[in-house]
């Protein structure tokens, strides 16, 4: 806090005059003029002073506030001394306080002092000490470094040794293969060595040749040994697959697909398992054609050898049943095998296993096709064998297996017998060819060969061999039957009159068509025979019409009248082509007018189909009414001099024509 002073007393006889308390002069001090006194300029520039403007006064003056509360002659007399007496006061204060500051800083200064001479010690003995421990400072340094450079190469050589070594557990699980059985593990550490032999490729093209090449030969020899092992165990595995239904286990499937890196024992174990499963399924064949089933159910198939169809239709069966087993088995062996050609493989191994059953499946065939049962059943036969040839080949898949072959050699057996049998069926009727029936319908060997026929073609449709295979089976069919049919009919009614030889050719032809109709690839036959029954068809029209015209007399003035030429003269003048010759011919023509059915051939109501029939009475109608109408123009001709020939020809074309419609 800022003292404040206090102006003091002038001692009497100064000369000064006194100043109040409050600093202003006392009137009776007062001498000269007031611009040149200098207590009036004092008290002046006191006067012009503005304390608001004067911090230090502000302050002053509140410092004062806090003890000169009383304003009195006596405290305004003792001002000056309070001031000091505080301001002493204050100061005996901060000496005190500094004095125990001064004592602590002359403590802290002995113990900083003390602290230094420690240090100074401390540094002199460190300094000795250095001067004695820096070689093996330095030594430790090295050592410390040296110790580092150790423990990195031991982690590098760790973890070389983990990436390019087995383990000890992983040795102990390739050397426990060799007498135990092979386990999954087995094929993680051989998976692991197979690995790491690749890896090793790496170190050959660094500075660790020498290392690579040990490392590999080492993982060679152990791959060679693993490898070993596996195709012995895998061996003895497929020698005991000799059970009808065979259950091939994961691990095995496992080892087919490590083997694949060998080729060589790939192929020996997938030869073991086809050995053992030729043989098996070879027994399984001669049971079943010989026990049959468990407890006798099925039946064997030898009781059924009676039954041709049905025998061979078992055997087949029960091959492509075991066939399609042995695919079976096969795939599930060989389901984690990635390598190229593994279908092709499978179908080699299947054909493989299926070949032992060829040699008694063939004799059992061949002893039944060459017993000839009969055209409809050899090619009832021979359409079982081409089903279940394409059947198994969808299995097998291999044409040139010693099954499908079989099978094949089998259909082309039955099937050579079967169109020997047509052929020699065709031949007996040659030898002794019928003469047409008294009716001129079919004869007996017609209707005979076309029932075998119609036997053929009705199992050819019920057949499920490929649709391009059955239409050619169909056509080389048709040829063999139609073809000596068609040389039989004809040369059998080679010695009938024309009408009698249309006849019995329509009926037969017809026959043949509606036989043929009913089955599927005979539009070109049906087409053929068509043209060959409208062949005939236009003989028995025209004789029909020219028996209509000769029994009403119009046939020899049809004639004439078609031969008379203009420069001949009228055909009134012709003899016969007089008008009274004209209206005794008109009587017998309206006679059949009367009554059309009056005058049909015989022939005609032989016919056997209806349709027909009526196409010939139309169309002979039609010619009839032609050959009526020239003559009626004829007639109507003035250059021919008939005298009113309303009278002779009473009727007109278009009458005629409306009664015979």
């Amino acid at each position: 806090m800022a003292a404040v002073t206090m102006p003091e007393e002038p001692p009497p006889g100064s000369g000064v005059a006194p100043v109040s308390a409050a600093g202003f002069p006392s009137p009776q001090g007062q001498t000269g003029t007031s611009g040149s006194n200098p207590l009036s300029r004092k008290l002046r520039k006191v006067l012009e002073t503005r304390l608001e403007a004067d911090k230090e006064m502000l302050e002053a003056l509140k410092a004062l506030s806090v003890f000169f509360v009383e304003n009195s002659l006596r405290t305004r007399r003792n001002l000056r001394g309070d001031i000091e007496h505080r301001s002493l006061t204050i100061n005996e204060e901060f000496v005190s306080i500094f004095k125990q500051v001064k004592e602590e800083l002359e403590s802290i200064n002995e113990d900083v002092q003390i602290m230094n001479n420690c240090c100074q010690e401390m540094t002199s003995h460190l300094k000795a000490a250095k001067e004695q421990t820096q070689d093996l400072i330095v030594k430790t340094t090295k050592l410390q470094a040296e110790n580092q450079r150790l423990e990195l190469k031991a982690q590098v050589a760790d973890a070389f040794i983990a990436e390019f070594q087995l383990s000890p557990e992983e040795m102990n699980i390739l050397r426990g293969a060799r007498d135990g059985p092979i386990t999954e593990s087995f094929f993680k550490v051989l998976g692991r060595v197979k690995q790491i032999h690749s890896d090793v490729k790496i170190l050959l093209r660094t500075n660790q040749q020498r290392s690579g090449l040990e490392i590999m030969e080492q993982t060679a020899l152990l791959q060679e040994t693993s490898y070993e092992q596996l195709y012995r165990w895998a061996q003895g595995e497929c020698r005991t697959l000799t059970q009808e239904s065979c259950d091939v286990s994961p691990v095995l499937a496992q080892a087919m697909e490590a083997l694949q890196d060998r080729p060589v024992l790939y192929k020996y174990t997938l030869d073991e398992f086809a050995t053992a499963r030729r043989s098996t399924v070879v027994r399984g064949f001669i049971d079943a054609l010989t026990r049959g089933g468990p407890g006798g159910t099925p039946r064997p198939i030898e009781m059924h050898s009676h039954d041709p169809l049905r025998y061979i239709g078992d055997m087949l069966a029960w091959l492509h049943q075991a066939t399609a087993s042995e695919k079976e088995h096969l795939e599930a062996m060989l389901k984690l095998v990635t390598a190229e050609g593994v279908e092709e493989t499978m179908q080699e191994v299947v054909g493989h296993i299926t070949e032992g059953v060829c040699r008694p499946l063939k004799v059992r065939i061949e002893q039944v096709i060459v017993a000839e049962p009969g055209a409809v059943l050899l090619y009832k036969i021979s359409n079982l064998l081409k089903f279940y040839h394409h059947t198994i080949s969808n299995i097998v898949g291999n044409s040139a297996a010693m099954l499908l072959t079989t099978i094949e050699e089998m259909h082309l057996l039955s099937k050579k017998i079967f169109f020997n049998s047509l052929g020699l069926h065709a031949s007996k009727l040659m030898d002794k060819i019928e003469l047409p029936p008294a009716d001129l319908g079919p004869s007996s060997a017609l209707n005979q060969t076309l029932s075998l026929l119609r036997e053929i073609l009705a199992s050819h449709d019920s057949c499920v061999v490929p649709v391009d295979t059955r239409q050619a089976d169909f056509v080389q069919v048709l040829s063999c039957v139609l073809d000596p049919l068609l040389q039989i009919c004809t040369v059998s009614a080679s010695n009938l009159g024309s009408a009698d030889m249309a006849t019995f050719m329509v009926n037969s032809l017809h026959m043949m068509k509606t036989t043929l109709a009913l089955f599927e690839f005979t539009d070109k036959r049906l087409e053929m025979l068509q043209y060959q029954i409208e062949a005939h068809l236009d003989t028995l029209i025209n004789e029909q019409a020219a028996f209509v015209l000769t029994r009403t007399g119009l046939s020899y003035i049809y004639n004439i009248v078609q031969q008379h030429k203009p420069e001949q003269g009228p055909l009134a003048n012709v003899p016969s082509m007089d008008s009274t010759s004209l209206k005794a011919a008109m009587v017998q023509f309206d006679r059949y007018l009367s009554a059309p059915d009056s005058l049909l051939m015989p022939q005609i109501n032989f016919l056997l189909s209806g349709s027909v029939k009526q196409h010939i009475i139309k169309l002979s109608t039609e010619l009839i009414c032609r050959a009526y109408s020239e003559v009626y123009s004829a007639v109507m001709n003035p250059d021919n001099e008939y005298k009113d020939p309303e009278t002779i020809l009473q009727r007109s074309p278009h009458q005629v024509q409306a009664l015979l419609s």
